[in-house]
């Protein structure tokens, strides 16, 4: 599975204006809402804050994986962000997050968003691979990093 396929190059933002997490989610929705596999921006902001309270998304190792499975959305989407100066997401590790990787799936994607966040997982278990989103100068290159597994 290629994970590019969800994500296109238009969903990659490597300037987020951000400071706080419940913005750094604002902003992230509204970059995924710019792709036509989302139905209703409002519903998946909803959907993606709910699911953030239950707990946090920040995994550590200055990533976080804000999601939801919801019917907000066609099909499976992924918009990454980028924040070089770092944002307290409240993350496991309780370090500065600074990749974001907003999933979004249909409800009845059984299990596919789950294999979508392993996949990105895994890749980010990596420190080289988060350098080299840190260091990213172009969508393709995010989108060439995040097909890296087969």
């Amino acid at each position: 599975m290629k994970l590019s396929k969800f994500c296109e190059e238009s969903l990659v933002n490597f300037n987020m204006k951000a400071s706080t997490k419940t913005a750094v989610i604002d902003e992230l929705v509204d970059l995924a809402a710019t792709s036509t596999m989302v139905k209703d921006h409002d519903r998946l902001l909803q959907d993606v804050r709910e699911r953030e309270e239950l707990v946090t998304t920040g995994v550590g190792y200055g990533v976080a994986f804000p999601h939801a499975k919801t019917r907000s959305v066609k099909g499976i989407v992924i918009a990454f962000g980028r924040n070089d100066k770092g944002i307290d997401f409240d993350a496991m590790d309780h370090k500065p997050v600074h990749l974001f990787f907003l999933i979004a799936a249909p409800e009845d994607a059984i299990g596919a968003h789950l294999n979508v966040m392993a996949r990105l997982s895994f890749l980010m278990k990596s420190p080289e691979n988060r350098q080299k989103l840190m260091d990213a100068t172009s969508p393709g290159d995010v989108l060439t990093l995040i097909d890296k597994i087969d």
